[in-house]
C-alpha cells in the first residue's frame, strides 16, 4: 500500500470551500477561479491522499464519501491553524504584541475584569493573555521585575523609580461584619470604644514595596490574610470584622449575610486604582487598549 502524499494548503482550502458551498461551480465563484481549476485541485488532493472524497456520479451535486466525511474535521483544523498563524503574523508586523501579561489588584471588581477581558478577546483574538491577581504592592513588584507588562495596582504611597503611574479609577471599601457579630447594630461613642478591641481581618502584602503600610486598620487585634476570598469567608462566618470592596459584598448586604458597620472613625472610602508600567517598557497597542477598557 502506497503511503499518502502531502496535500497543499490550497488543496485543503478548495476542498473545504466545495463542502461549504455545495458544488464545484459555487466554490469556483467564491474563490474567483474556473470550475475546472477547482475540480483539478480536488482531484489532486484525492490523488495525494489515495482517497475518493466526493461522490460525483450518483447525485447532481457532489456528496462527501465516507472517507471525505472522515477527514473533514482534520482539514478544518489545518485551515483554522493556518488562519491563526497568518493573523498572528499580521498582528506582529503591525506592532501588535504576541502576549500581554496583566497583573491586577485583588480589589478590582471581578465583573469589571471579566467584561474587559471578554472585550479584549474579541478585539485581539491572536494575542495571548496571562493574568496575575495579587494584593497591594505585589502588583507593582510583578511589573518592576518584568513578569507583567502592565498592572492595575492599589495605592502606592511612595514614588517608585522606573514606574509610570496613572490614576484610572477607585473601588469603594466599606467596613462589614456578620449580623451576629458583636459590632453589628452598634452606633455612636460605644462603637468607638469597642472596635479597637474587636478582631479585624486585614489583607496582608507579600511585597516589600508596601510592607508595613496599613489601610484603614483600626483595631489593635488583627488577623492578616493574603487571600481576599478567605477574608470574605471568615467575615461571613462571624470571625471578626473588616473592610471589603463594596461590589464584592453587595449581594451579601442585600441578603443580610453581612451588615455595613457604623464606625465613627471610618465609614468607608475610595481605594484608588492606578495603571502602571515600567518607563522603559511602555505598553503595546493591545495592552494600552486593555488599560483604557479597565479605566472608568
Amino acid at each position: 500500500m502506497q503511503a499518502p502524499g502531502t496535500p497543499t494548503l490550497d488543496q485543503i482550502q478548495v476542498f473545504l470551500t466545495v463542502v461549504e458551498t455545495g458544488s464545484f461551480a459555487a466554490a469556483a465563484r467564491q474563490l474567483g477561479r474556473a470550475t475546472s481549476a477547482v475540480s483539478y485541485a480536488v482531484g489532486n488532493l484525492e490523488a495525494q491522499l489515495g482517497l475518493a472524497l466526493f461522490d460525483r456520479e450518483s447525485t447532481k451535486r457532489p456528496q462527501l464519501t465516507e472517507a471525505g466525511r472522515a477527514i473533514l474535521a482534520d482539514a478544518r483544523t489545518v485551515s483554522l491553524g493556518l488562519g491563526g498563524l497568518q493573523a498572528k503574523a499580521r498582528g506582529l508586523l503591525a506592532g501588535l504584541e504576541a502576549e500581554v501579561v496583566l497583573a491586577v489588584d485583588v480589589m478590582l471588581s471581578t465583573e469589571r475584569l471579566v467584561a474587559a477581558l471578554q472585550a479584549f478577546q474579541a478585539a485581539f483574538p491572536t494575542v495571548a493573555l496571562r493574568l496575575h491577581v495579587e494584593a497591594l504592592g505585589y502588583v507593582a513588584q510583578l511589573v518592576l521585575d518584568g513578569t507583567a507588562n502592565v498592572g492595575i495596582s492599589g495605592p502606592l504611597h511612595r514614588t517608585i523609580d522606573g514606574l509610570e503611574r496613572r490614576r484610572i479609577s477607585s473601588i469603594e471599601l466599606i467596613p462589614v461584619a456578620a449580623p451576629t457579630h458583636r459590632l453589628a447594630g452598634i452606633k455612636g461613642p460605644q462603637m468607638a470604644a469597642l472596635v479597637r478591641n474587636e478582631l479585624q481581618l486585614v489583607l496582608t502584602d507579600r511585597s516589600p514595596l508596601t510592607a508595613g503600610q496599613d489601610f484603614a486598620v483600626l483595631s489593635v487585634r488583627t488577623w492578616r490574610l493574603a487571600d481576599l476570598g478567605a477574608k470574605h469567608a471568615l467575615l461571613l462566618a462571624g470571625l471578626g470584622w473588616g473592610n471589603m470592596p463594596e461590589p464584592m459584598v453587595r449581594a451579601d448586604l442585600a441578603a443580610g449575610r453581612l451588615v455595613h458597620l457604623a464606625l465613627c472613625e471610618w465609614q468607608g472610602g475610595p481605594y484608588p486604582l492606578e495603571a502602571i508600567h515600567r518607563i522603559d517598557r511602555p505598553p503595546g497597542p493591545a495592552a494600552q487598549w486593555l488599560i483604557e477598557r479597565l479605566a472608568d
